[in-house]
């Protein structure tokens, strides 16, 4: 586990960890091991690290692009899902008792070792439903 030292206006020196996020295609493949930061969302670092999240709305929770499949025990330590989260999770594809909205997990230091599976695929309500409007 890497540690970074960070000095704010107080004089004193505090310690942000890094974590690791562990990201698996739908079948349970290794894409790819993150360091990231307490704090960081899903979304945001698997787009940093070309993992191919979507995100349509870019972290608006306006779409369920950036489903995730998370393991129970790290699913068990978030808070519960906003209101919002779940109405577009009801529209993902492939949606499990442990999905979330990668734009809306944030890393904390108990989530470290997180494993995220993206589904085999998303259904993109954000484009595909919306209607054309005339110039």
């Amino acid at each position: 586990m890497l540690t970074i030292f960070k000095l704010y206006g107080t004089g004193v020196l505090h310690d942000r960890n890094l974590g690791q996020v562990h990201f698996k295609d739908s079948k349970g493949n290794l894409l790819k091991t993150i360091e990231a930061n307490e704090g960081d969302d899903l979304l945001s670092i698997a787009h940093e690290h070309d993992i191919d999240l979507e995100g349509a709305c870019e972290g608006s929770v306006a779409c369920s692009t950036c489903h995730v499949i998370l393991t129970p025990e790290h699913y068990d330590l978030l808070p519960e899902p906003e209101d919002d989260e779940n109405d577009m999770l009801d529209m993902a594809f492939g949606l499990t008792d442990t999905s979330r909205l990668g734009c809306q997990v944030q890393l904390t230091r108990e989530l470290d070792g997180m494993v995220a599976t993206l589904p085999s695929a998303t259904r993109n309500m954000f484009v595909d439903g919306k209607k054309p409007t005339h110039h």
